[in-house]
């Protein structure tokens, strides 16, 4: 079975008619749009991402100011940054903050000093195995000051005097965070989430943000069954902050995804839930089932914000979609993982496979027979003649596998579990015998 086939069905059947070129080049460009910002877990950063974002889907932005609680922690103040740099003796800036903002350690407290050579290496991080590339470094809950440079270039510089010049804010504000909710025909909801409080990396986590903007772009537009809630905010204190204040919602989250480095040409890999057996655990296994490269891995309490909403106290059925795992590629954390790291290609099909699964949620359910006592006349209703063509075996297979499984206990995905055969066959059997009155979905 051509499980890459089944992704484009399913998915298009979600999301609309998907050219895979035209999706993918669209996700590029979002992710290109916002690449550039200096983003953090606070700071106008976020905020001009976000306002980016608007363009695109009708996000609603949250502000919950410094010092707020949430659980065991406390929203920090806001950091913003207007300039840094490093400059020689001759005045020449040897790094600067204009060129990559991968250049400052996020959360730098201000500094305006001269400095030796040796006082100034206590304050740069390089990476000596990778020596040709910038670090992302950040101090978030500890004062300090530094700078990210390649390992090369630190290696070529000269004894002397360096001026040091960070102009940056630690200061009373807010944590910025936007969600879009569109509301289905249940209350129940996916939850779909990206954190948004990295800079110039692009694979982690611009792909992750951009393809969520394209989904939700999408989806606004259409009639669900269930409602979806996109959340855009900053990694672990943004999600953190996010259930202190919406605990009254989260009983109502039945499936879950936490999106990141969509854009490689690794994996794809999917994490459980905490659960382990949850729908949308079972529904990424089947989907990634025998994909050259793709990964299936349990749960552990490391990585990105499904730790939180899987914490104990929430337990919420979310897992991870990554293509290559987080700290995995060599590119990861790094000034490597720029535009040309990530692919439309992979962004597409990263893309389909998401479709794919809400598609599966979407649909799925546990059909009754309602002609259990052996198998209904399908010549006299017309079906035979219904399902001919190249695909008549497939669609015929798909018929009979609906009836005798239906008997309200096996749900479709069981169906196309056991059966081997796609998905979207075995939801338009059931339509079609629901149609004819042999079979009643939901």
């Amino acid at each position: 079975m051509n499980r890459q086939n089944h992704f484009q069905v399913a998915g298009a059947s979600l999301a609309g008619d998907l050219d895979s070129i035209a999706i993918g080049d669209e996700i590029h460009g979002i992710a290109a749009e916002i690449y550039p910002i200096c983003r953090s877990i606070t700071g106008n950063g976020v905020r001009r991402t976000l306002q980016a974002l608007k363009r695109h889907l009708p996000l609603v932005v949250h502000e919950i100011p410094s010092g707020t609680q949430v659980f065991d922690w406390v929203v920090p103040p806001e950091w913003n940054i207007r300039e840094a740099y490093i400059a020689n003796s001759a005045g020449e800036r040897i790094v600067d903050f204009r060129h990559n903002n991968l250049h400052v350690l996020s959360y730098s407290v201000p500094v305006h000093a001269r400095l030796s050579l040796e006082q100034l290496k206590k304050h740069i991080h390089t990476l000596p195995e990778q020596p040709a590339l910038i670090p992302y470094r950040t101090s978030y809950y500890a004062e300090q000051w530094g700078f990210c440079m390649a390992h090369e270039q630190l290696a070529k510089l000269p004894d002397g005097l360096y001026e040091v010049h960070i102009d940056s804010s630690l200061e009373e504000g807010s944590l910025t965070y936007g969600e879009y909710l569109h509301r289905g025909a249940l209350r129940e909801e996916v939850l779909l989430s990206a954190h948004i409080c990295h800079p110039s990396l692009a694979n982690d986590n611009c792909s992750g943000v951009a393809l969520l903007a394209a989904l939700a772009r999408r989806i606004v537009r259409m009639r669900t069954r269930y409602s979806y809630r996109f959340l855009f905010a900053p990694g672990t204190i943004g999600a953190i902050t996010w259930l202190a204040r919406s605990e009254h919602a989260v009983r109502r989250i039945h499936h879950g995804l936490v999106l990141s480095c969509l854009g490689d040409a690794g994996g794809p890999t999917y994490k459980r839930s905490r659960r382990g057996d949850a729908a949308i655990d079972r529904t990424m296994a089947y989907l990634l089932k025998g994909v050259g490269g793709a990964k299936v891995i349990d749960f552990t309490p490391l990585g990105y914000d499904e730790r939180q909403f899987c914490s104990p106290g929430f337990n919420l059925p979310m897992g991870s979609f990554q293509r290559s795992q987080h700290g995995s590629f060599p590119e990861y954390h790094t000034s490597a993982d720029d535009l040309d790291f990530i692919r439309p290609e992979h962004l597409a099909d990263s893309y389909r496979v998401i479709a794919a699964a809400l598609q599966i949620l979407e649909q799925d359910c546990k059909p009754r027979n309602l002609m259990p006592k052996c198998e209904p006349q399908l010549g006299r209703r017309g079906l035979y003649a219904m399902i001919g063509g190249k695909d008549s075996a497939a669609k015929t297979k798909a018929l009979l596998w609906v009836l005798n499984m239906a008997d309200g206990t096996h749900c479709m995905l069981d169906i196309a579990e056991r059966s081997d055969l796609p998905f979207a066959l075995i939801a338009e059997a059931a339509r079609l015998l629901e149609a004819h009155g042999l079979v009643k979905r939901c």
